[in-house]
This record gives structure tokens, C-alpha cells and sequence, in this order.
């Protein structure tokens, strides 16, 4: 399998920690891709020319991250990261359409501010994207205190959006946010964290 990534992508680093998480990080070739390169070939493998991309001999390519996770997660004999059913499977399915809603945020803010030319900047959709993502914040940390030592696919998902969140300088959110600190302190222990910390 090879997977269409950037180091800088926090839905690619999702699919990397489960790759690592569920022990199938060896049989994964990754390749470095720039989606906004003006002579990128990603469109060949992901029409909507974004990361990550998933290359497989039995299911084709497959984008984007929520599959590419269920598709992995398909693959190894462990502990399911997304629960087979019940309550719990669509908790975590939730807590990753949280988590990716708040990149999604997080994203537009970095476009809108660092990408589009300062003239044709919108002020309020970036405030409204800031807004976006101090909702989903608190609304993690209304959860992370009961999340203990579990690791699944919605604590993944949670996991690299604080990334992101950090890594652009998005917003400052561990003072109001303890519960979520303290849970985000220890889980950016764990070595599939260390491993895809996003660089440039």
C-alpha cells in the first residue's frame, strides 16, 4: 500500500497513527505528496487533488481520512479502533466528525490567513472558523475526563486536531480547557504521536 500524505496534514496524521496504532505501519509506503504544488499529479490518484490518498491492490485508492482509517482498521487482528457496533461505534464515529469539523476549521483559518492575498482576506469567515473551533474544543473537553487511558478512533481524530490546533498557532487552549491538557499531555506521549508530529 502506498499513502499520499503530507507531513504538515492533520488528516494524514490520523491515518498514520492508526497505521502504527493497529501495527501496519510497515506494510505502508509513504509518499510525500504537495497538494498545492501547480504541477502535483494527486488529481490521478484523489480528484479532489487533496491528502491523504490510500493506494490499494484490493479496493482501489481510497480518500478520504474517515475510510482510509475504517480500511485499515479492516486490516489487523487487535482490538477494533472503531467499535463493530452499540453505542460505543458511533461515539467514536461522532467524536471523529468533532474532530475533523474542528480541523476543517482550523484549515480554512490557516488558508484564509496565510495563503489568500491580504486584500482579498475575509475577516469574518475567519472569525467564524476561530469560533468553530473553541466550540469543538470545549466540547472535547466536556468528554476527555471520562476518555481515561483509551485510544480509539475518536481520541486519534481528537489527538490530531490538537495538533494542528498547536502547530499553526490556531488557539491558545489549554487554560480554559484542563480536562483535555491534562488527557492531550499524556496521549501526545504515546510513540504513534511522537512518530507524526506534524513538521514543515
Amino acid at each position: 500500500m502506498q499513502l499520499r500524505m503530507s507531513y504538515t496534514s492533520p488528516y494524514a496524521r490520523k491515518c498514520r497513527m492508526v497505521a502504527i496504532e493497529t501495527g501496519l505501519d510497515d506494510r505502508i509506503e509513504m509518499v510525500a505528496t504537495q497538494p498545492w504544488a501547480a504541477d502535483t499529479d494527486l488529481p490521478r490518484d484523489n480528484p479532489l487533488c487533496k491528502v491523504p490518498a490510500l493506494l490499494t491492490r484490493d479496493a482501489g485508492t481510497l480518500y478520504d481520512s474517515p475510510v482510509i482509517c475504517a480500511y485499515l482498521d479492516s486490516l489487523h487482528g487487535g482490538t477494533p479502533l472503531i467499535p463493530a457496533e452499540g453505542p460505543e461505534r458511533w461515539r467514536h464515529l461522532r467524536l471523529e466528525a468533532l474532530a475533523d469539523g474542528i480541523i476543517d476549521a482550523a484549515v480554512a483559518i490557516r488558508v484564509e490567513t496565510a495563503m489568500r492575498p491580504e486584500d482579498k482576506r475575509w475577516p469574518h469567515w475567519a472569525e467564524r472558523q476561530h469560533k468553530a473551533v473553541a466550540r469543538g474544543l470545549d466540547a472535547l473537553e466536556s468528554e476527555a475526563g471520562d476518555w481515561g487511558d483509551t485510544f480509539l478512533m475518536g481520541q486519534i481524530a481528537a489527538l490530531a486536531a490538537l495538533g494542528y490546533v498547536d502547530f499553526r498557532g490556531i488557539l491558545d487552549w489549554r487554560a480554559d480547557r484542563p480536562a483535555l491538557a491534562a488527557w492531550h499531555q499524556k496521549a501526545a506521549e504515546r510513540p504513534s504521536a511522537i512518530a507524526t508530529e506534524p513538521k514543515e
